[in-house]
């Protein structure tokens, strides 16, 4: 299931192929929209760099009513950083004491990372873990680090039209601030390993170069998703920040994380493609590969033969999925997201199942997502 987006969410395969030449490109001399800007080719700075002065307040900015961007960037800019390793650089955040929060591909293998703070303040780094799965990563920074407020992750998802600003340091230009609303959510976005993240959350602020790794904040404050890239004009995406609750922990605690895996690749029902599978209607999510070595193998069944359906080639005559531990499955970012919120690797589901017209239930024991 782990990889195969679906129909209804096409666009996003399209969207994906970008993204994932931008994360690829990442440390490239010619960084595009949704990338990290490649390091500067001078050393970097010591950690006891010259502290830049913050320009006066003027009368003005302090009588006026400041605006709710004006109030969140002032509550959350000082806890924003830049994140740079020796061949490229990124943003992040204080997420926990001492621990700064980044995504996998600004810090790729790298076991150090220079951390620059608001008013030009260094601190040297050790990357203590990393998950290209989630495209997640955690800077561990030491006790002469600046002193900033840990920024809390949001504890209600984010709604489609709920107001956000994104904070980072685009083309280095440190602590820039865009504005715009949650465009989606439930998204699939790839990951640096190739696979897909499920429950992104789509945005439309700008998000620029160096961008990637800094926070998604909503109004008061609060995390909603970690920047991972740019895939077109006002189109953007970031980790929810239910995602990264479950996984920043875990790095921090152990240096990995491990995801649950089922071993199916999956599609959306279409029209078209409940009719070549002898669907009476589109209904559940459509099993087209089982991984010979994966959970749910001998227990549920693939595509034996291959069509040409709404323009692609698949798989079909497989199960169709149509419950997992009882909640409906419409699309395959609900079977995603349960599986990366709601359970871990060892846990079993039940799966309720359509094959040859008839309904039945199996249990499939969840394995670890294979590196």
């Amino acid at each position: 299931m782990d990889d195969v987006p679906s129909t209804r969410r096409r666009f996003l395969e399209f969207a994906g192929t970008g993204v994932l030449t931008a994360l690829a490109g990442c440390n490239t001399t010619a960084p595009r929209a949704g990338t990290d800007s490649p390091a500067p080719t001078s050393t970097s700075p010591p950690t006891d760099a010259p502290t830049t002065e913050t320009p006066p307040t003027s009368a003005a900015e302090e009588t006026a009513e400041p605006s709710p961007y004006t109030r969140v960037y002032r509550q959350t800019g000082d806890s924003v950083v830049l994140v740079r390793t020796y061949d490229g650089q990124g943003s992040g955040f204080v997420a926990a004491p001492s621990h700064v929060v980044t995504n996998a591909h600004v810090v790729d293998d790298a076991s150090t990372a220079q951390v620059r703070f608001p008013g030009g303040r260094w601190s040297s780094g050790r990357i203590v873990g990393t998950d290209p799965h989630s495209d997640l990563a955690v800077v561990e920074l030491p006790a002469s680090a600046p002193d900033s407020d840990a920024l809390p992750f949001a504890e209600t998802a984010a709604v489609v039209g709920q107001e956000v600003v994104a904070i980072g340091n685009p083309f280095d230009l440190d602590g820039s601030v865009t504005a715009g609303i949650v465009s989606g959510v439930d998204r699939w976005i790839p990951a640096p390993t190739g696979a897909r993240i499920p429950d992104a959350i789509q945005t439309d602020a700008a998000v620029n170069p160096g961008n990637s790794g800094g926070p998604l904040v909503s109004l008061d404050g609060r995390v909603v998703a970690v920047i991972s890239s740019g895939g077109g004009e006002n189109i953007a995406f970031g980790i929810s920040a239910a995602l990264a609750q479950r996984v920043v922990p875990a790095l921090v605690e152990d240096g990995s994380y491990e995801h649950s895996y089922i071993g199916l690749s999956l599609l959306g029902v279409t029209p078209d493609l409940a009719r070549v599978n002898g669907l009476a209607q589109p209904r559940g999510v459509l099993v087209t590969v089982v991984d010979d070595d994966g959970p749910a193998s001998g227990l549920v069944r693939g595509g034996a033969e291959t069509r040409v359906v709404d323009g692609q080639r698949v798989r079909i005559g497989g199960d169709v999925l149509l419950s997992v531990d009882g909640r409906p499955l419409q699309t395959t970012e609900d079977l995603g997201s349960y599986l990366a919120l709601e359970t871990r690797p060892g846990d079993s589901v039940e799966l309720t199942l359509l094959r040859d017209g008839s309904e039945r239930t199996v249990t499939v024991e969840l394995g670890a997502r294979p590196s």
